[in-house]
């Protein structure tokens, strides 16, 4: 896509309405008090679990670390289990399951940065589960391979994926 946005611009700029939504849902929670931290790990528990799920093993996307394990943690170490996962259907196709990929791998983004305002005193292992070195560029380099093959349909699919993720996280974050 030389010359062009990358299809990470393009995805951010088809679901920047929803990503504004899913951050006001969540900006309820207090991270620096315990009972605000758990409500924002229950919550991402309620979501990231269903999409990893219907994301592993799909020779689509690149693979991902999973991170639902280390959020069963954090949220062991506060006496509480694992809530139920909501409902996701699984991708029509690779374009929605990159869409799906883009939003949790995004997420990880965002965590690194939010973890700072989380008190030390408090479990963190899922919002320090950020990138490892080269890992963003390899998803977005992927991304942009898969979009310039499919072309500008290809790129409204994974947005339509992406949303369905937010909208997810947004229904999570009710809960």
């Amino acid at each position: 896509m030389a010359g062009s946005p990358t299809a990470h611009s393009a995805l951010r700029a088809a679901t920047a309405g929803r990503h504004e939504n899913v951050d006001a849902h969540f900006g309820r929670f207090d991270l620096a008090d315990r009972d605000g931290y758990i409500g924002f790990l229950e919550a991402h528990a309620r979501a990231l679990p269903a999409v990893e799920a219907v994301l592993a093993g799909l020779a689509e996307v690149p693979p991902l670390r999973p991170r639902a394990a280390l959020l069963a943690d954090d949220l062991a170490a506060l006496g509480r289990p694992m809530p139920a996962a909501l409902d996701l259907p699984p991708p029509a196709d690779a374009a929605e399951a990159f869409g799906y990929a883009y939003v949790i791998e995004g997420s990880r983004l965002g965590g690194s940065m939010l973890a700072r305002g989380v008190p030390e005193s408090l479990p963190k292992a899922y919002l320090n589960a950020g990138h490892l070195p080269g890992e963003w560029r390899a998803f977005g380099a992927a991304l942009d391979d898969a979009a310039e093959a499919g072309g500008a349909e290809w790129l409204e699919r994974a947005a339509d994926g992406a949303a369905r993720v937010f909208a997810l996280y947004a229904e999570a974050a009710k809960a």
